[in-house]
């Protein structure tokens, strides 16, 4: 199966804010896990009793932020969902649990680092708390990592994965290989050395830089059009870079074992952009090989950010066809 390649017009790249609009009809909860307190966001018919809380749980969508998000990342792909109208995005379009992971967003840091493997534990409690004995599971980037962890080691609870610009093959050898890592994707190798270098001074450090007039510019290797993505989107990746989360996050790719997806057994759909800073293109064709029921879409004039910078592709690339 081939990648299909789609373009957009000029006008349609990273054409929504976080508009706090898009949040309008869900509410705010806290569960406690083993692994950390999670603030979460979820549909508000989530909570309901009876056959309309009963038939929104069977329904719903997990939805999983990257390193540098939260959940409010998934704003403008809310907004291209509500454009698109519930027939067309269709899982999408039902009840959500917006997870922000611990040590992310809202969510306090854990005692320990997560890895991606804690994260998974997390996804289940939250899940549980929730009352979802099945759902569909989409993640961004490190989200996406989890999501295809969360899909292997417990198949039967996964409806359907979507994957937004994940970090797989690439990443996860530049974690073990950082030499090699260099020449792959050398952004994000940089990014973990420093990080580990200055792990207390790096936050503070970019929050400076970004109120000195440099936002655009830290944010540029991840967004193909840094220039044209709106401030909203901007302050709000360099305000969720977490330093000691994001090299705890690439040190739990170290050995880990890719070969486990090959037991997802769901159906898997994956859009990324053709300019990922995160990855390869080869990366699309080796998760294919383990997956080789995947619908890849690959977005030209993108980064890592899809669901950002192509909303209206994304929704349609995720979306079941019919």
């Amino acid at each position: 199966m081939t990648d299909d390649a789609e373009a957009a017009p000029d006008g349609a790249y990273a054409p929504f804010g976080l508009d706090p609009e898009e949040a309008r009809d869900l509410v705010e909860d806290v569960v406690d896990t083993a692994d950390g307190r999670v603030v979460l966001h979820r549909s508000a018919v989530l909570g309901d009793a009876g056959a309309a809380g009963d038939a929104a749980r069977a329904s719903a969508t997990v939805m999983l932020h990257g390193a540098a998000g939260s959940w409010t990342t998934w704003l403008p792909l809310r907004r291209a969902v509500r454009e698109a109208g519930a027939d067309a995005s269709a899982a999408l379009a039902g009840p959500l649990v917006l997870i922000d992971l611990p040590g992310w967003g809202a969510s306090p840091a854990p005692a320990v680092a997560l890895d991606v493997h804690a994260a998974s534990r997390v996804v289940h409690a939250v899940a549980d708390a929730c009352g979802l004995d099945r759902f569909d599971l989409v993640g961004h980037s490190l989200g996406a990592l989890v999501a295809l962890h969360v899909a292997a080691q417990t198949p039967g609870r996964v409806r359907s994965l979507g994957l937004v610009s994940p970090t797989t093959f690439s990443a996860l050898e530049a974690a073990s290989r950082p030499w090699h890592g260099l020449r792959t994707v050398p952004a994000l190798v940089l990014l973990r050395v420093v990080f580990r270098v200055l792990p207390r001074a790096s936050g503070p450090l970019l929050a400076g830089a970004a109120r000195f007039g440099l936002l655009r510019a830290l944010s540029a290797p991840v967004f193909r059009h840094v220039r044209r993505v709106p401030r909203s989107v901007l302050e709000a990746f360099v305000a969720e870079i977490r330093p000691r989360a994001f090299v705890a996050a690439v040190a739990s790719g170290v050995g880990y074992d890719t070969l486990a997806w090959a037991g997802i057994t769901c159906p898997v759909a994956v859009v990324a952009g053709a300019e990922d800073a995160f990855a390869r293109p080869d990366d699309l064709m080796r998760l294919r090989d383990l997956l080789p029921g995947a619908r890849t879409t690959v977005l030209v004039g993108c980064g890592h950010f899809a669901h950002v910078e192509r909303p209206r592709e994304a929704v349609r690339a995720l979306s079941p066809r019919r």
